[in-house]
């Protein structure tokens, strides 16, 4: 069909107020907004402003009195343990008011914070929904962390009460949540007056007499005695959750969350940019500590009545790269939303795409890729396998929902290979330079969105208003700062190159990274690359490519090496000046699968680094610095 998208953008940039006041008629209101949008409330204006709501009622109840009670709303698939368990949107509703009922006993209320230290399970859902019936604010944390960046959350959150779980579960390990938990309460200053642990089977913990409570023992309870606990009305601008952004050291960075906005955008984007009905079956391969967790595994599926998959395993190994075959095929997604990270690894166990021809994927219509930039020779090999569209889009955590998309539910444009598509309504996309003066059209510059931000995206961090503007809004008056460098083509589409500081400067020359990554891809052996610029005392700096092969290749390293120089001098010139290329096994990245660039260049430039708290595998940080070492560039120091 003929794309709707232009029409809708401009009837959007015509009248935003009229958009999204049209678009909030899809969500149920406890009371009517007095604003649609407030420019004098808030930092840079606020959405809603008035109006009272309840985000638990609109994704579970509503549908329960709809019409969907039998319908199935979460299906969890562990691969790592090879269970299935399903949830009808009745069956959630139970589970969630029996733990709203847990936490209400022990004086959680409207406003109060809650964290969940949860791995993929369904009452790591079950615990944000219950936190939302109450009007309170969870802040989950991604299981696992390190006691320490835990604790500076628990500081800056200061939750009643914590509810996380025995253990998590990786392939091969399993990871032992309640030390790094104890640790973490022992560290703050701040103290929880209540844990509620999920004793998982795999490993069970001590629970501290006094502070902690069974998780199971205390819903069960609360359900047998029919506890009923109503959906507390909030006001839209209310905060929803608090999420931290990976990564982040010191002071943490607390994105807040809104409850009315985020409802409106999240059900507006399902239809109109997923292209996904209500009913359907739609699966984000992320975490729900993350932001795609959130948004895409937790709300926007059930705002919009839904099945969502939530998936324990990871894109290879469990038991191999044909795993997420298995799931849309035995669950009959309609809909995949994954990083391009997981399908390099897929593509890297599976060249040739074997495993796709042994599941039956005749009911899955398209593949969606977000987190990091979806380089063309791994979207290409999407397409070929698995003969859907692949779409590739952009957004932050901060932004809470897709800004650059192509919307299949609009009726898709073209794809252009390299672009995460075009600007969603709501989003006012700018290329400046760094004085802030528009760029001509296809010349690399600082991607800023003008202000105000649509519903859904974050009105502020976590009480730090002033930390907010300094952050986002102080560089480019009128404008929020995406910290991401890219290019707008003649025809409206977004090219996102590289966060700013990947941007290299080589001998005067500014280059993309992410440009270079481009080329790299390219060589039919690569299966993963990165590319880091390095300090040089001739140049300033030079880029450092690194590659990951697909398994069994089995030529020379140092001949694949010299081939991937020739390629970058052919596409983009000597001006890049790439002459080191190193072959290593993995890419170090956080387990959302991000590429941990600037320690790879802090470990190159011989600078002092410490182990982010975010990374999936500590021990791929040594080889790198191994392999540099190995070419008399860097040192390790952890």
């Amino acid at each position: 069909m003929a794309s709707r998208y232009h029409e809708v953008y401009a009837a959007w940039k015509a009248d935003p107020e009229g958009f999204w006041a049209e678009a909030a008629r899809a969500i149920d209101w406890v009371k009517p907004w007095d604003k649609v949008f407030d420019p004098a409330t808030g930092v840079y204006g606020r959405w809603f402003v008035g109006a009272e709501c309840n985000t638990c009622f609109n994704a579970l109840d509503r549908h329960v009195a709809g019409g969907r009670a039998d319908q199935v709303a979460l299906i969890h698939d562990s691969a790592i343990t090879g269970t299935i368990r399903k949830f009808t949107y009745a069956e959630v509703k139970r589970e969630v008011v029996a733990l709203a009922s847990v936490l209400k006993n022990q004086g959680v209320g409207k406003g109060d914070r809650v964290i969940i230290y949860m791995p993929m399970v369904p009452e790591a859902a079950f615990a944000m929904l219950a936190c939302a019936r109450l009007g309170a604010v969870h802040s989950v944390v991604f299981g696992g962390f390190a006691a320490r960046e835990l604790a500076t959350r628990i500081d800056d959150a200061a939750p009643k009460v914590i509810v996380s779980a025995s253990c998590g579960l990786e392939p091969g390990r399993v990871v032992a949540y309640k030390p790094l938990l104890d640790g973490a309460i022992e560290m703050a200053r701040h103290k929880p007056r209540r844990c509620i642990i999920l004793q998982r089977e795999q490993q069970r913990c001590e629970l501290i007499e006094g502070r902690d409570l069974d998780y199971a023992d205390q819903v069960a309870r609360e359900r047998a005695a029919g506890a009923n606990v109503d959906c507390v009305p909030v006001a839209a601008t209310d905060p929803l959750y608090v999420l931290y952004t990976s990564g982040t050291t010191g002071q943490p960075k607390g994105v807040v969350r809104d409850n009315g906005g985020h409802m409106v955008a999240l059900k507006w984007t399902m239809q109109n940019e997923f292209g996904v009905e209500p009913g359907e079956v739609f699966w984000a391969a992320s975490d729900v500590g993350w932001v795609v967790g959130h948004s895409y595994i937790v709300y926007a599926p059930l705002l919009h009545g839904c099945t969502t998959v939530l998936f324990e395993g990871k894109p290879v190994g469990t038991p191999d790269a044909g795993t997420y075959w298995r799931v849309i095929a035995e669950h009959g997604v309609a809909a995949l939303f994954t990083a391009p990270t997981a399908f390099r690894a897929i593509k890297g166990q599976d060249p040739q795409g074997a495993l796709v021809s042994k599941y039956d994927l005749s009911g899955f219509r398209t593949l969606f890729l977000a987190g990091e930039r979806a380089d063309p020779p791994t979207l290409e090999w999407a397409e070929d396998k698995l003969k859907v569209p692949v779409i590739d889009h952009w957004w932050q955590t901060e932004t809470g929902h897709p800004i650059t998309q192509n919307p299949v539910g609009l009726g898709m444009l073209p794809v252009k290979y390299g672009s995460p598509g075009v600007p969603m309504p709501g989003f006012d996309v700018r290329v400046l330079d760094d004085a802030g003066h528009p760029v001509p059209t296809g010349t690399l510059g600082n991607v800023v969105l003008k202000l105000p931000l649509p519903p859904g995206c974050l009105p502020t961090l976590w009480n730090a208003d002033q930390r907010f503007r300094d952050a986002y809004l102080a560089e480019f008056p009128g404008h929020y700062k995406t910290a991401d460098a890219g290019l707008v083509d003649e025809d409206g589409y977004l090219f996102i190159m590289a966060r700013t500081d990947d941007i290299i400067n080589v001998a005067g020359h500014r280059l993309s990274t992410g440009g270079m990554e481009e080329v790299l891809a390219e060589h039919a052996d690569v299966a993963e690359c990165a590319v880091i610029g390095m300090a040089d005392a001739m140049k300033g700096q030079v880029p450092c490519g690194f590659v990951v092969l697909n398994a069994g290749v089995a030529r020379d390293p140092a001949e694949i090496e010299r081939e991937i120089v020739a390629l970058v001098r052919e596409r983009i010139g000597a001006v890049a000046a790439l002459r080191l290329v190193l072959v290593i096994k993995r890419l170090p990245k956080t387990r959302s699968g991000k590429i941990l660039r600037a320690t790879m260049q802090k470990i190159a430039d011989s600078e002092p680094w410490t182990m982010p708290a975010t990374i999936d595998d500590p021990a791929i940080l040594d080889e790198i610095a191994a392999a540099l070492a190995s070419r008399g560039v860097g040192r390790a120091q952890a």
